[in-house]
């Protein structure tokens, strides 16, 4: 969410910024009710100070010796009461405002960072580097991976049809077994790294969602049980940020690195006709997420690592891929700045996404309500959150059945994983 006191400062430099973005965004409609919220403001505690003024003169007047039911103090007393229904009735006009900003607040994306490339969609977006271009297989006839992993029999698409519907696959022997080996794998990596793997609740409640930033935003994209207010995680970004939620750190707390597998449920809303086959776009998938909350001084730096540390599994898998900025018109809600790592899928002849790391600033802990507390310093300040996927497990194998496919219509399993495997072939 953004500053409610930056848009009233800065209103012309956060207009422009939004507009960086593409669409249309107001905030005309915030800064009328700020200025009612605020005089509402003044006006109680006016009454405030007055109601404490009465209250001393009827203390005075009794240490005088006048009675309770004095006249002056009666006039006194229902002044005070009058004075305390208006105080009552103007809070709960304040509290409307409040919520009516807020609601206007919660659809505005963040604010791009001063360094993210200008561009108005994904064709703007910068590529930074390359790596493992001497793995990108030179044999012309490699299957796409839904083609190799059927005549394998390790993915089978049309009992999943059958069990739920299109956009939902089955894994069978090897398949399941080379999944849970991708899974272990990453969170093995990750751990050694310094992140703290945690498995949150797969269902979490509406304000989960919204302090995430998936509310109001995604709720068409995202799978609802309404008899409970419960909802499926699109990502366990979502469960591992509100893991804080409410909170004050302390700074030496700071950074704090979550890893965390989880499946992840999507309706991928706006999307039907693309990747319709294959693993690349399904309704239920795997992913291991990294998620960090750091001090903001150092969220440009930990950014950075974030994205080193997923760009780690893809080159010790030995997968080419490739680094992408996201200019201003590709940037994703709640990011102010946004590397994709695009994985090389040889059946396409193109390089496709397999993690997005995003720096969100404190645009989740705002609405999140998480703080930091450095000692010897006066009130708090909003942590810095960042996620980036670690990767997304159905896209690596997507990758590792076209990367390692073999001539013989095998598929070799890449050295790292050969010992979760225990086999070097599929």
């Amino acid at each position: 969410m953004l500053d409610l006191k930056l848009i009233r400062e800065n209103p012309q430099a956060v207009l422009e910024g939004l507009k960086t973005r593409g669409g249309n965004y107001e905030i005309e409609p915030i800064l009328q009710l700020d200025k009612q919220q605020r005089e509402l403001e003044s006006k109680r505690s006016q009454l405030q100070a007055r109601s404490n003024e009465i209250a001393k003169l009827i203390g005075k007047k009794r240490a005088s010796g006048l009675p309770l039911d004095s006249p002056e103090i009666q006039a006194l007393q229902a002044e005070g009461n009058e004075v305390g229904t208006q105080s009552n009735e103007v809070q709960a006009q304040e509290k409307e405002l409040k919520t009516q900003i807020e609601a206007l607040l919660l659809p505005l994306p963040n604010l791009p960072g001063k360094s993210t490339p200008l561009g108005k969609n994904e064709d703007e977006n910068v590529e930074i580097r390359r790596w493992g271009d001497e793995y990108i297989p030179q044999n012309s006839n490699i299957l796409p991976h839904w083609e190799i992993g059927e005549k394998l029999g390790i993915i089978n698409f049309e009992r999943a049809v059958k069990l739920a519907q299109p956009r939902f696959i089955s894994l069978f022997g090897a398949g399941a077994a080379l999944e849970r080996a991708i899974i272990q794998f990453m969170l093995d990596r990750h751990i050694q790294a310094g992140y703290v793997e945690v498995i949150p609740p797969f269902l979490v409640n509406t304000e989960s969602l919204t302090a995430s930033g998936q509310l109001p935003k995604f709720g068409e994209e995202s799978f609802k049980c309404d008899r409970d207010d419960l909802w499926l995680i699109p990502t366990s970004e979502v469960p591992v940020v509100n893991l804080y939620r409410g909170e004050i750190l302390t700074a030496e707390q700071l950074p704090i690195n979550h890893c965390s597998y989880t499946p992840c449920f999507r309706r991928e809303a706006g999307s039907y006709g693309k990747d319709t086959r294959g693993l690349i776009r399904l309704h239920q998938f795997n992913k291991v997420e990294l998620v960090k909350f750091v001090h903001p001084n150092t969220s440009e730096q930990e950014h950075e690592k974030l994205v080193r540390d997923a760009e780690g599994v893809l080159q010790a898998l030995k997968l080419p891929y490739r680094t992408i900025e996201l200019c201003t018109g590709d940037l994703g809600f709640a990011a102010v700045k946004t590397y994709d790592l695009e994985v090389w899928l040889p059946s396409a002849g193109k390089y496709r996404e397999i993690s997005s790391c995003s720096n969100v600033g404190d645009f989740q802990a705002r609405r999140a309500n998480i703080r930091f507390k450095e000692a010897g310093k006066k009130g708090t300040q909003f942590v810095h959150a960042l996620n980036g996927s670690g990767l997304a497990v159905g896209r690596t194998m997507a990758a590792i059945l076209e990367n390692y496919q073999q001539p013989d219509g095998t598929v070799k399993v890449p050295e790292v994983l050969q010992q979760y495997l225990h086999r070097d072939l599929l």
